[in-house]
């Protein structure tokens, strides 16, 4: 390898992040001049949720180093704690030149902690969006560690400069996630439907995740939510929920769904499998990111229950409802009547990749000083830099 070659480290914890950075991976591995590293962790790690590690390795991706951060039931606070002290043990051995997190994980918190204490140039992807729970409060933890971020939107930059950012430090380049999800790479839903044996054609697809900052009232949401699914009726693939605290309970709940035939339950899926599947569904229900973010790219009606993406995008095929079986089963009964809708390009056009490397072949990008300081939003310049710089 020659020396002018970066080192360039990915950390992902989860199959929602890993489908998010993907592209950005595969940029960086089929570049001379960039080395592809990858640090896995977290639920890719735990044979419950489908030892997704393994999805990783089948694209291709060689320079894997697999970290077991967690057992099950191990909170988020010791979780966290383990994940810096395996990665600061990895950095420590094998320095690398970047470091690009994503989202609002323990695991992202684990990688912006390592990278700013390091002084390891560390990219943030997806920062600056808002939603209803603890992650939020991640989210911009993980933003201010951060020293550069690509954004999905000019909404969540001006965020980032409201925190103090530099406007130099905030590239706006769209969810990466688009690119994959708008390709002619996806498999076929025929493919889709046999491999992860659904025994039909006409389905919604159900995904919920504990809220952090109600635990106390998830039994009796997640009962509501399940009792109002099994009364609607209609056929659902349902996505295992992420391992956060709470994740037992939900489980528990949607063993009562096996029996029914009209119910298929998946610990996990296969990111471009996923999209093919949420392209071709009814609706999508739940609490997940992936209704807000994603399902509107297809156009396909989201049933978001309860508050867990309070405050993030509200497009014109989402439908919001609360944690009761007759607001759940409403909002089915809209999003049945909805069909799908336009198409949203609130996150992006599926450019990422390009404008990825078109930032990382910039010299001034890997010249970047570490060193950050608070940007007053008081100062005008500051605003009108970033108007300028994005257009």
């Amino acid at each position: 390898m020659g020396k002018d070659v970066r080192k360039v480290l990915f950390l992902t914890g989860t199959r929602a992040d890993y489908g998010k950075i993907k592209p950005l991976m595969r940029e960086v591995q089929e570049r001379p001049d960039l080395d592809c590293k990858v640090f896995a962790t977290g639920m890719h790690t735990l044979e419950r949720y489908g030892f997704t590690i393994e999805e990783i390795r089948k694209d291709g991706f060689a320079d894997i180093y697999m970290y077991v951060n967690q057992i099950i039931g191990e909170p988020m606070d010791m979780i966290l704690a383990n994940t810096i002290h395996g990665l600061s043990r990895y950095v420590h051995d094998n320095p690398p030149d970047l470091i690009i997190i994503h989202g609002d994980r323990v695991e992202a918190l684990a990688g912006a902690v390592v990278g700013s204490l390091r002084n390891i140039h560390t990219v943030h992807i997806e920062g600056g969006e808002v939603s209803g729970t603890a992650d939020e409060i991640m989210r911009h933890a993980i933003s201010k560690l951060s020293h550069s971020h690509f954004v999905a939107n000019e909404d969540a930059a001006r965020r980032l400069i409201q925190m103090g950012e530099h406007p130099d430090s905030v590239h706006i380049v769209g969810s990466p996630d688009i690119d994959i999800m708008l390709s002619s790479e996806l498999p076929s839903i025929d493919k889709v439907l046999q491999y992860y044996d659904i025994g039909f054609d006409t389905y919604a697809i159900s995904i919920y995740h504990p809220v952090t900052t109600d635990i106390e009232n998830l039994r009796q949401h997640i009962d509501a939510y399940t009792r109002a699914l099994a009364e609607s009726e209609q056929n659902y693939v349902v996505i295992y929920p992420n391992n956060d605290e709470g994740t037992e309970i939900i489980q528990s709940a949607l063993e009562a769904l096996l029996i029914k035939p009209n119910f298929r339950c998946l610990p996990s899926m296969r990111f471009e499998s996923f999209l093919t599947l949420l392209k071709n569904a009814q609706f999508i229900v739940g609490n997940s990111s992936a209704a807000i973010r994603e399902a509107p790219v297809y156009g396909i009606p989201t049933v978001n229950v309860g508050t867990r993406q309070n405050g993030r995008y509200n497009g014109e095929t989402i439908i919001n409802c609360e944690h009761s079986v007759s607001s759940i089963r409403h909002a089915i009964t809209q999003a049945l009547n909805m069909g799908q809708g336009r198409a949203s390009q609130h996150f992006g056009t599926g450019e990422s990749r390009s404008m990825f490397s078109n930032i990382l072949s910039d010299d001034s990008f890997w010249s970047f000083k570490k060193q950050k300081s608070f940007i007053d939003i008081a100062l005008p310049e500051t605003l009108n830099k970033l108007k300028e710089k994005n257009g």
